[in-house]
């Protein structure tokens, strides 16, 4: 079969499960048009009354999406802007988020938040270039970053299918991403790892856009080690059984991810490794810099992302 692309995964992801699912409906702003790919057609397919175009106030949709949710829908609210998920994290965290548990399960809260285009975008400064995965993680949402298309649409549809929030974020640096398929693509049960380069020496565990990084790297270190590249895929919950069988193997962790160092993602990983698992030697962790603000300047954008050097630099530091 032909390419499947990252935007075209997600998109198809949605197109399936609403024609699945009369309960999924669309939030968001552009969203009839299109105008990030991933809604594109849909509401030219199920209408304006599933595929709502709303205003600019954030706050109002995330929360009409919630009270849909309760209500029985099962509402796809998509952000054009990742810094906009501050503006809206009461809602989310405080909110759809503990509704169910507050209530004692007797209500769900099937809400999904699409983040087209996290991370990085190459020169759109601060208040565009946030990669906040870890913040929904640290309040105990599920949350996940596809790394690849396959991926991307399987955990889509899993999302689509929860009885929770999840918010799924998709990296700027992957949406021009494509995949050879055998068949046609599948849903991924979130909190499962993917291995996708097995190893003996080291574990790296990459994170959304970082993994072809890390699969680059253990392929050009494969006199000097091997080594075997995981992606978490749901940052939560973590699949700590994959993980650890894999550290098990080698002794040795690196994780490179996208969120700042204070409080991210890959804290997180070293710090369970270090108490649960028989790591041989520390680990290492790569992200961006405590407080990271990412700035216009293209070549200072660049500079404060994790990199391919970097990686390289603490693999060999963890074989030493």
């Amino acid at each position: 079969m032909a390419p499947l692309g990252y935007v075209a995964a997600l998109n198809k992801a949605l197109l399936d499960e609403m024609a699945n699912d009369e309960r999924v409906c669309v939030f968001g702003e552009d969203v009839q048009v299109g105008l990030t790919g991933i809604t594109k057609g849909l509401a030219e397919a199920y209408g304006t009354g599933r595929v709502v175009d709303t205003p600019l106030s954030e706050q109002a949709f995330t929360s009409l999406a919630t009270g849909a949710a309760i209500a029985g829908q099962r509402p796809v609210v998509e952000f054009q802007i990742p810094s906009l998920l501050y503006l809206v994290f009461e809602q989310i965290a405080n909110q759809a988020h503990k509704f169910s548990l507050m209530t004692g399960g007797q209500a769900s809260v099937p809400v999904t938040y699409l983040v087209p285009g996290s991370g990085s975008r190459s020169g759109m400064a601060g208040q565009h270039s946030d990669h906040p995965y870890s913040l929904f993680a640290h309040v105990g949402v599920k949350t996940v970053v596809p790394a690849t298309p396959s991926d991307a649409y399987g955990l889509l549809l899993s999302a689509l299918r929860e009885p929770d929030p999840v918010v799924v974020f998709a990296p700027t640096l992957l949406m021009g991403a494509a995949e050879e398929l055998d068949g046609d693509p599948v849903a991924v049960p979130l909190g499962s790892a993917r291995v996708h380069r097995e190893g003996t020496d080291v574990t790296v565990v990459a994170v959304g856009h970082l993994l072809p990084i890390a699969l680059q790297v253990a392929a050009e270190l494969e006199a000097e080690a091997s080594i075997e590249v995981i992606d978490p895929r749901t940052v939560y919950p973590v699949d700590w059984v994959t993980l650890g069988e894999s550290i098990a193997k080698t002794g040795r962790l690196v994780v490179i991810d996208d969120s700042n160092r204070m409080c991210g993602f890959g804290a997180e990983i070293a710090a369970t490794a270090a108490e649960e698992f028989a790591l041989t030697v520390p680990p290492k962790r790569l992200s961006r810099p405590d407080g990271a603000v990412i700035p216009y300047a293209l070549a200072l954008d660049h500079a404060l992302l994790p990199n391919a050097a970097q990686l390289t630099d603490a693999i060999r530091a963890v074989l030493k």
